[in-house]
C-alpha cells in the first residue's frame, strides 16, 4: 500500500463555498488521491502536526490569515516545515502554504506592493522551470487561478524562482530538491474562483480592479491543476528510491 500524504490545513474556504468541502478536499481531488491516502491535520484549528515518518509527501494549504500575524499556530507550523525541509521531505505549499514555506526557510513575506491578485491569470515561467520535476512538460506560460494580498517578496536563500505573473514575481519557487512553493491556487476549480471573485469584490473595486471583468475572464486553468498530481507522482519516486 502507498504510504499516504499529509495534507497540512491552514485555514478553510469561504462559507460560501463550503458546500464543496474544505480545502483538504479540494486538493486531494485535484491531486487525484483517495480518501484512505490522506491525512489531515487542522493546525489553524489546534491540531497536532503528527510525525513526519511514514507520509509520502505533505501538502500545505492556502488560508485567509496572514502569515505575518505571525500566529502561534502559524510560526509552529513554520518550524515544523523548516525541520521537514531540512530533513528531505516531499513538500507542496500552495498560496498561504508557498509563504507559509518561504517564510520558514527564510524568505521574506509582506503585503504586495501591487495590491491583491485575483482571478485567472497568466503565469510566465523562468528558464530554471523547464528543468524543474514539475513544471518542465509545461509551456513556457499558461493561466492559474489566484487569490491573495501577500506575496514572497524575497524567495529563501538557496530557493530558484519558477515563475511569476504581473503582480507577482513569485509564482513559484522550489527550494533543495523536493520542496516547492506556488502561489496561485493549483486546487482551484472555475467555481472556487468566481465564489473568491464575488466575495473580493468590493475590496477589488477599491484598489481599481473590476471584478465583472476579472470573473468574465475566469477560465478552466487544467496545466494548473496538473501540477498537484506530477507532485504527488515525484513524491511518491522520491520515496521509493
Amino acid at each position: 500500500m502507498n504510504a499516504p500524504f499529509l495534507i497540512v490545513e491552514t485555514g478553510q474556504p469561504l462559507r460560501s463555498l463550503k458546500r464543496h468541502g474544505g480545502f483538504s478536499h479540494w486538493i486531494r481531488v485535484a491531486a487525484g488521491l483517495e480518501a484512505h491516502e490522506t491525512v489531515v491535520a487542522n493546525v489553524e484549528r489546534g491540531d497536532a502536526l503528527p510525525e513526519r515518518a511514514g507520509f509520502a509527501g505533505i501538502i500545505v494549504s492556502g488560508s485567509s490569515a496572514m502569515v505575518t500575524d505571525r500566529a502561534d499556530w502559524s510560526e509552529h507550523a513554520a518550524g515544523w516545515l523548516r525541520e521537514a525541509a531540512h530533513e528531505g521531505e516531499s513538500l507542496l505549499g500552495i498560496c498561504y502554504g508557498h509563504q507559509l514555506l518561504a517564510h520558514a526557510l527564510g524568505g521574506e513575506v509582506a503585503y504586495n506592493p501591487a495590491g491583491r491578485e485575483s482571478g485567472t491569470v497568466r503565469i510566465d515561467l523562468h528558464p530554471p522551470a523547464f528543468e524543474d520535476p514539475l513544471f518542465a512538460h509545461l509551456p513556457g506560460d499558461f493561466v492559474a487561478h489566484t487569490s491573495h494580498v501577500q506575496t514572497v517578496l524575497r524567495a529563501p536563500e538557496g530557493a530558484t524562482v519558477l515563475a511569476r505573473s504581473q503582480r507577482d514575481d513569485c509564482q513559484a519557487f522550489r527550494w533543495g530538491e523536493r520542496a516547492w512553493g506556488m502561489q496561485f491556487h493549483p486546487e482551484f476549480a472555475t467555481h472556487h474562483m468566481r465564489g473568491y471573485v464575488a466575495a473580493r469584490a468590493e475590496h477589488l473595486r477599491s484598489t481599481g480592479q473590476c471584478p465583472v471583468q476579472i470573473n468574465r475572464e475566469v477560465t478552466a486553468a487544467p496545466q494548473a491543476r496538473t501540477l498537484l498530481r506530477r507532485f504527488v507522482r515525484h513524491a511518491r519516486q522520491a520515496r521509493a528510491r
